[in-house]
């Protein structure tokens, strides 16, 4: 059974309204999009409303963990693919 976004640790109702614009509705679509991509279409959609901690928010929530519990490795692979995502240049290009 799948959980909302909005009942799901760290996430609330700004954040589920959020995904929901990008068509993510619970925990299995963000699963299944992946909490990289998701963060790159957030971005996309809302530009500076969006932090690397709503990217933390995320992948805790999908580990059911608090967000600040994220080790250090985590967080740096976590960045590390946000810089290097083809999606990025993908969405940035539609921009110029």
């Amino acid at each position: 059974m799948s959980t909302r976004v909005e009942d799901m640790r760290n996430l609330g109702p700004a954040m589920a309204r959020m995904l929901a614009e990008i068509d993510i509705l619970d925990d299995e679509d963000l699963r299944n999009f992946g909490v990289v991509e998701a963060y790159h279409r957030l971005k996309f959609r809302f530009g500076q409303h969006v932090t690397i901690l709503a990217l933390y928010a995320m992948e805790a929530a999908v580990r059911g963990c608090d967000w600040r519990a994220l080790d250090t490795e985590t967080k740096e692979n976590l960045l590390r693919q946000v810089r290097h995502n083809p999606a990025r240049d993908k969405f940035s290009s539609r921009r110029g």
